[in-house]
């Protein structure tokens, strides 16, 4: 195929020729001149491949490409291989053999002449006319296109100035080589003599940059002047858009009020006939049901009789004939038991609500009729039906128990109460699962109830608006409207006919003023209905609809007058939400006669604390999903779990301070180890916060017990007992979380304990009460140094368990803490009284030995010698026990009265701080005490001043 590459090459374009050819307007689109493709491409063969092998116009508009080729069109038709050139175009590929002949003109095909045309000539003559002054007029398409080519060139030519970098979408002048390369620092350089140089090239870089400027805003302004007819156009379009709008609001307006009328002159009365007439036959039908049912109903009484007066044969068809009308006509009526049936249904089913519309219709009839007490028959009905649930779930789970007897055992109470604990606890789980689903369910009928009861009220007021509203509307505009469709039923005209021009141009003319006198406002559209003129009035119709949905999906149509107030209905929405209340109140009241028919053999009270917290804790979360269901708490249960949570707490109180007793009364007061479990026991106790820790199996049996106990890096001596009774306080802190109503009770409880302990300790330790009780020989200073460090112990504690009491009780109740400020005080006194009970001893023993002291060789005395072996006692008996700070304190005070002694025996020996032999002797026995006292272990820094020891010279 011959091809011509002779033919001039379209011109290439640059990429910003492809920016400016975007821009050009759309309705002045410049087609470019564009060449032939080759007249056999090669077609895509449906291989991927083969498809991407062929160029691209998008992607290879740069570089040429076969589609660049021109080719002519005789090069196209002559054909190298034919011997003769074909006689047109359309016999070329007929093949050699190919003989022209004549067509013979079809007989069923008429002759056209130019006769045919006249008359289309004369019909576009006018407009051909009008063509040819138009085009005289306006400049011919290529001069513009020619011109619009030159500008296009003009703009691209001024652009090409402007630097690529102000093109780039990315410019930023924050970038900082952007930055440079816009303004280089060069221009800005004065140093070195060039201040002149340097300020004119900062001038020429100036004017440089807004010459690029200029170029810029002169392309922006032709770009927008070359859509200018477009934004004209569409603000014109907009405003036409606006009036047609108004228009058909307005004819749709005035559409809806005629058909409003029409329907109530032609179509309302036919309709309420014929509903009528729908009306009267189901009346009829219902009224010879109830006649069949009343018959039915009379039954009973009538076989009685028949019986009486011996006629059998009667009474027996009387009842054949009653069981096939039962059996025919009244099959699957069953009169008003709705309720029973929906409250008596498994309650395994998971549908909440038994037959919706039914309930609905029943509820509608019984409003209509003003039986206004069907809330008392279905109060009853939940009563029944809670006994039952209870009643069943007992008889289920006794017979699932082997050894239960049911046959020596009849009382179904009697049988429960054998159950023991995790069974009947199972049972209660159970019990309050149904009562639970009781509950929604009740709740899910009283809303569909109280649902219908609303929209009867708001039909109602909707009523009364409408009835106020028509009587406000004009009537001169009422009876013109009726004139008018009166007119056009009599006279066969269509609804359209009354949207005449006259009738649209006043509207027309109004609604453009009103958007010039108000050019802010928004046009009325179809999705604003908020101008007075865009709504309608679909209210004219005399039956008036109100309509809502239920919460299970039902809609609720009330289309008739139901008689009833306001105040009646108002009253009739409270009394439904108070049953929801009561059928709470029920279902506690039930579950608390469950609970204290199994308390009367003392059962509950035999509960341990960790079954008496597990059935605290579901009563608790019972109490709160009620309460959640019927939005109030409901207090009869609540009341007997507190009345069950005191008498808890007393036997709870009563078995510890017995164990209490117990441990104090066979307490040896010698230092106990410490188990690793209660050292575990103290580190839990951290931040303030108390908790029992978890047992650890396999850990505490490894590690061996202590010697002391370790709290917070004090080391504590104790005895057995007050590791129990740590225990016990945490014992006591764990109840008051898990049972919070019992916090108050609890605090006092513990308060008693801790004074307990305090008095009794006191008894057995500083009153010797220990040498009967435990048979003790004596109370030594090693017993009253270990009961100071334990009374030192629960004092640490006692402002831990202060503020977790704290943290549980309402502020009004905070008065209750002074208990602990009682007890801290209490046992600051008995920890000063064991002091001074061991100051007691050493100043009696110190009376005893001074007393005989004389001042006479040897040195040092047998008295002190004797002294100092009991001060060493001392300090070996306590300092293992106390912190060496107590013991240097202790120490101190026993100094103190040796040297009262000291002094008042020298005074007695007339011996005197003079120098002489006596003084000598008195001196070196007291550097010999000295030297023994703060030898001891941590006694060294002790200042014992012993000059004191000589009286002042007068």
């Amino acid at each position: 195929m011959a091809s011509s590459h002779s033919s001039s090459p379209v011109p290439q374009g640059s990429s910003s020729d492809v920016f400016f050819k975007k821009e050009v307007d759309p309705t002045k689109h410049i087609r470019p001149v564009q060449s032939l493709p080759d007249v056999c491409p090669k077609e895509p063969t449906g291989d991927s491949n083969s498809l991407c092998v062929a160029p691209s116009l998008v992607t290879d508009q740069h570089r040429w490409t076969i589609y660049h080729s021109k080719v002519n069109l005789p090069a196209a038709l002559n054909d190298p291989r034919l011997a003769k050139r074909e006689s047109d175009f359309f016999t070329k590929t007929w093949g050699l053999d190919f003989v022209d002949t004549e067509v013979i003109p079809s007989f069923y095909l008429p002759q056209i002449s130019k006769e045919h045309f006249t008359i289309y000539q004369q019909e576009i003559s006018q407009r051909e006319k009008i063509h040819e002054r138009c085009k005289n007029i306006c400049p011919s398409k290529d001069a513009f296109d020619r011109t619009l080519l030159h500008t296009h060139d003009k703009s691209r030519t001024d652009l090409e100035q402007v630097p690529k970098i102000f093109m780039k979408p990315d410019f930023a002048l924050d970038d900082s080589l952007t930055f440079n390369s816009v303004l280089p620092w060069s221009h800005f350089n004065t140093a070195g003599g060039k201040g002149n140089r340097d300020a004119a090239s900062s001038k020429l870089l100036q004017e440089k940059l807004s010459h690029y400027l200029d170029i810029v805003e002169v392309n922006i302004a032709h770009q927008i002047s070359l859509r200018s007819e477009a934004f004209f156009h569409a603000m014109t379009s907009q405003h036409e858009l606006q009036d047609y709008l108004k228009k058909t609001s307005q004819a749709v307006k005035m559409l809806r009020d005629k058909i409003a009328q029409i329907d109530k002159v032609m179509c309302e009365g036919s309709l309420h006939v014929l509903r009528l007439a729908l009306t009267r036959n189901n009346c009829v039908k219902v009224y010879n049901k109830l006649k069949l049912m009343a018959t039915v109903h009379q039954t009973q009484p009538t076989v009685q009789v028949l019986l009486s007066t011996s006629e059998f044969v009667g009474a027996l068809d009387l009842i054949a004939t009653t069981q096939e009308v039962l059996q025919q006509e009244l099959q699957g009526i069953h009169s008003f038991r709705y309720v029973h049936n929906d409250l008596n249904r498994p309650l395994e089913d998971d549908c909440q609500i038994l037959e919706e519309e039914r309930l609905v219709s029943l509820v509608f009839g019984l409003l209509k009729q003003r039986k206004l007490n069907f809330l008392e028959i279905y109060s009853k009905e939940m009563i029944i039906t809670a006994k039952n649930i209870i009643k069943q779930c007992v008889i289920n789970k006794v017979s699932q128990i082997e050894e239960i007897d049911t046959e020596a055992v009849v009382k179904l109470a009697d049988q429960m109460r054998m159950l023991n604990f995790p069974q009947w606890f199972d049972l209660l789980k159970e019990i309050f699962s149904k009562f639970t689903v009781f509950l929604q369910r009740i709740k899910a009928t009283l809303n569909i109830i109280h649902s219908v009861v609303l929209s009867v009220l708001d039909k109602n007021q909707r009523t009364r608006e409408l009835e106020e509203i028509s009587q406000q509307k004009n009537t001169a505009k009422d009876n013109s409207l009726d004139t008018e469709v009166a007119y056009l039923i009599h006279e066969g005209m269509f609804i359209s006919d009354a949207f005449s021009e006259s009738e649209l141009t006043p509207i027309a003319i109004d609604t453009a003023s009103q958007r010039n006198a108000s050019p802010n406002s928004e046009p009325c559209s179809s999705d604003s209905v908020s101008e007075p003129e865009c709504t309608t009035d679909s209210s004219s119709s005399k039956e008036q609809t109100s309509s809502s949905v239920t919460p299970g999906g039902v809609d609720i149509m009330v289309n008739e007058d139901m008689k009833l107030t306001d105040l009646e209905l108002g009253k009739l929405a409270n009394n439904i939400q108070e049953l929801l209340y009561s059928a709470s109140d029920i279902c506690h009241d039930r579950a608390v006669k469950f609970l204290m028919s199994r308390a009367k053999d003392g059962f509950l009270e035999k509960l341990n604390s960790t079954e008496f917290i597990t059935l605290s804790r579901l009563m608790e979360t019972f109490i709160l999903d009620t309460e959640q269901i019927c939005g109030r708490k409901s207090m009869s249960l609540l009341g007997a779990l507190q009345s069950q949570a005191n008498k808890f707490v007393n036997r709870f109180h009563e078995e510890r301070k017995t164990k209490l007793s117990l441990l104090l009364d066979n307490e040896r007061w010698k230092q106990a180890d410490v188990p690793a479990e209660f050292q575990d026991l103290v580190d839990s106790i951290s931040d303030g916060k108390i908790a029992l820790p978890e047992k650890k199996s396999g850990a505490t049996e490894e590690r061996k017990p202590a010697e002391v106990l370790i709290v917070e890096g004090q080391q504590y001596a104790v005895v057995g007992t007050v590791l129990l009774l740590i225990r016990i306080i945490l014992e006591y802190c764990q109840c008051v979380d898990n049972i919070p109503s019992v916090t108050t009770d609890m605090l006092t409880r513990l308060s008693d304990l801790l004074k307990y302990f305090n008095s009794r300790s006191c008894q057995l330790v500083l009153g010797a009460g220990a040498l009967q009780v435990v048979g003790l020989k004596t109370i030594t200073t090693k017993n009253l140094a270990l009961s100071s460090r334990c009374l030192q112990l629960i004092v640490h504690y006692i402002p831990v368990i202060r503020a977790h009491f704290e943290a549980r009780l309402q502020p009004k109740q905070y008065s209750m803490l002074r208990h602990f400020d009682h007890i801290t005080k209490d046992y600051h006194d008995h920890i000063a009284e064991i002091s001074a009970k061991l100051v007691a001893i050493m100043d009696g023993l110190f009376d005893k030995l001074l007393s005989k002291y004389e001042v006479k060789a040897p040195v040092p005395s047998a008295c002190f010698r004797n002294i100092c072996k009991q001060m060493a006692k001392m300090h070996e008996a306590i300092f293992d026990l106390l912190p060496e700070e107590q013991t240097q304190m202790l120490f101190l005070r026993i100094n103190a009265s040796y040297k009262l002694h000291l002094k008042k025996q020298l005074s007695h020996l007339n011996v005197i701080n003079d120098g002489g032999p006596q003084n000598g002797l008195v001196t070196a026995d007291v550097a010999f005490y000295t030297g023994n006292l703060q030898a001891l272990k941590g006694l060294k820094d002790l200042d014992l001043n012993m000059a004191e020891i000589w009286e002042q010279k007068r």
